[in-house]
Parts: C-alpha cells; sequence; structure tokens
C-alpha cells in the first residue's frame, strides 16, 4: 500500500475507485488498522458512485508512531481524574485527515468516521468546512459528561490490561474476547472470522503504546456540544440500538447538536460493522453524500 507525508507524519493509505469520482475519506477507530473498515463496504460504496479512502491513523498500523512521546497514564486518570498529559488531540488526528486529501490532491470530500474516528471527524466537518461535502458518524459521541458510560463488560473490554502472558497466541484471544464483548447481538460475529482478522492485524503491527497515547487524546478531548453546532455539512448519525460501548444515547446526543443532522438507529446492531447490514451503511452513506454540494 502506498504512503503520503501529511502533517509531518508519514501516513499509510488505500484508495478504491475511479480517483475521478467524489471522494469518501473514511476514519477508523482507536487503536483500528485501515483493514477495520469492511472490504465489502469499501466496494459498495465505489458501486454507488465514490472514491474510497481507508488509512492507518497516526500511532497506528504502517503509518508513523510516535515513541518518542511516552504512554500516558490512563490508570491514573481513571482512578482519580487528573488530568492527562497527551502527546497529541484530537484535533491533531483531524489535520493529518486534512493533510493526508491535500498530498492526494482532493479539495473537499465525504467525511466518515466510526468511534473515535467519529470524533476525529466532527473536528473535521467543524474546523474545516470548506473541505468537508457531508458528515456521517458512526457509533460515535460527543464527549458530554452527562452521557451514559459504557456498560461494565464494555469497560472491561476497553480498559482492562493485557494478558500477564504476551505472546502471540495469548494476545490474539485477549483481543478477540474483547472484540466479542462489543460485537452486535442480532448478528454474531464469526470468531475464527474474527480470529483470522486480528491475527493479521497483529502481524501487520502491534502497537499497544499507540492505543494509549490515541486513547489519552480521546479522553483529554472534551464536550464537543458547541463544536457540533457549527457544523454546516449535510450530517447522518448512525449508531446501533444495544451499542455497550458507546451507548445509543450518545449518537442521540450529536444528532441533536448539529444543525439538520439525520439520526439513524439500527437494531441489533452494537459496535462493529456487521456484514449483513454493509448495503444498509451504503446507501445510508451514499445519501447523505448526495446532498453534499461541492462549493
Amino acid at each position: 500500500m502506498p504512503q503520503v507525508t501529511a502533517n509531518q507524519l508519514q501516513i499509510e493509505y488505500e484508495s478504491f475507485g475511479d480517483s475521478g469520482s467524489p471522494a469518501i475519506l473514511l476514519i477508523m477507530g482507536l487503536g483500528a488498522q485501515l483493514g477495520r473498515w469492511p472490504i465489502e463496504l469499501c466496494e459498495a460504496l465505489v458501486a454507488r458512485g465514490f472514491c474510497v479512502i481507508r488509512f492507518d491513523n497516526r500511532d497506528c498500523g504502517l503509518s508513523s508512531k510516535l515513541d518518542a512521546a511516552g504512554i500516558p497514564s490512563i490508570g491514573r486518570f481513571l482512578r482519580t481524574g487528573e488530568a492527562i498529559d497527551t502527546p497529541y488531540s484530537l484535533a491533531d488526528m483531524a489535520a493529518d485527515c486534512i493533510g493526508l486529501l491535500d498530498a492526494l490532491g482532493i479539495a473537499q470530500a465525504h467525511i466518515v468516521g466510526a468511534s473515535l474516528g467519529g470524533a476525529v471527524a466532527q473536528i473535521v466537518a467543524a474546523h474545516y468546512p470548506q473541505r468537508t461535502l457531508s458528515l456521517t458518524c458512526l457509533m460515535s459521541t460527543s464527549s458530554h459528561p452527562d452521557l451514559p458510560p459504557p456498560t461494565p463488560a464494555a469497560s472491561q473490554a476497553l480498559f482492562a490490561p493485557l494478558p500477564a502472558e504476551r505472546d502471540k497466541a495469548s494476545l490474539i484471544e485477549d483481543a478477540l474476547k474483547r472484540q466479542l464483548a462489543v460485537s452486535s447481538p442480532a448478528y454474531p460475529a464469526c470468531p475464527q472470522q474474527l480470529r483470522d482478522v486480528l491475527i493479521y492485524e497483529h502481524e501487520r503491527s502491534y502497537y499497544p503504546a499507540g492505543v494509549a497515547r490515541q486513547l489519552a487524546a480521546f479522553l483529554a478531548s472534551g464536550d464537543r456540544r458547541a463544536l457540533l453546532a457549527t457544523i454546516q455539512a449535510p450530517t447522518l448519525v448512525m449508531h446501533g440500538a444495544d451499542d455497550p460501548l458507546i451507548p445509543v444515547e450518545c449518537g442521540q446526543d450529536i444528532a441533536a447538536h448539529i444543525p439538520g443532522a439525520e439520526l439513524r438507529i439500527l437494531d441489533g446492531m452494537a459496535h462493529d460493522f456487521p456484514l449483513p447490514l454493509i448495503d444498509t451503511f451504503a446507501d445510508a452513506i451514499a445519501g447523505i453524500a448526495r446532498r453534499g454540494t461541492p462549493r
């Protein structure tokens, strides 16, 4: 896969479809590599007339790692609420997205973000309105402090320490357990297929320090409600009714604070991309994208 220099970092990306078609930029969530955007979704969006770009966020996959930044004390923050020293912010990650578009010569794009990537997408749409044709937020949040937290099981999946044994097999099984804890009840994931994905990701780039720094940036990002009110692009919010990690009220809150935003809640969906819903995702993203007028 190719790399470009964006925001003084090397960003690994992959594109699908005709480069002359309207661009959709996919921003993935916490510690997740570009392959977490299902290839089936990318192909479905291409079939609907778009050029699709997915990429590894900074500190993830094959993009630049910020080794010199150290590891923030997430545990201390969770225990005491003490401020986290973050080497970068979600706004910096949003600037990476714009740098990637610049490097690819793309003036405007439809911005789609999932989970933490949805928070980054919100910032892209608010800070760079001239670059944003439409916004889709999937399974994300405004980070308002009054919103409900993850369920205990989902919190354990997110915040639990890595297993004492750090061999490949133990780490894969640990990652599988965490992923299954947030998978959609109406669309059960195949454990072996998911294990194969996790093995591929582990071999491609196992980098827990980057997950910690991304998580610190997310936890320190603060309430974005006032920022959401400034977003002018046509916006779609999609959320699983059964999301245990970022409860559905969080998606409802995003939609309530972006003028004119559409809200779509999917029954039986949790915090993943069930393959039976690929056409549902693709139709919805394409539908809001067609409302975005190039400027």
